[in-house]
């Protein structure tokens, strides 16, 4: 398995993923951005929209401002709709 450090996720990163039950970089590419982001937000409510992009464009292998504006849309609206 791989280390989530292998996507360039930060030590804090690496410590909240792991605290969700994400354990490596295949677990988060196998759940996805939106399901981490949402396990995320259920164990820290202050949770942003800013982590959703961060794990988004680690998966992508691209910087947070490598996202294009739609796929930016997309996940900002998604990310709304969680509680």
């Amino acid at each position: 398995m791989t280390d989530l450090a292998a996507l360039g996720l930060g030590k804090t990163m690496e410590k909240k993923l792991h605290s969700v039950g994400i354990h490596s970089a295949e677990e988060l590419r196998a759940l996805g951005s939106r399901q981490a982001c949402a396990r995320l937000k259920a164990q820290y409510p202050g949770t942003c929209v800013v982590i959703l992009y961060y794990l988004e464009a680690a998966l992508r292998g691209v910087g947070i401002k490598q996202l294009e504006p739609d796929v930016k849309a997309e996940l900002k609206t998604w990310f709304r709709q969680l509680p």
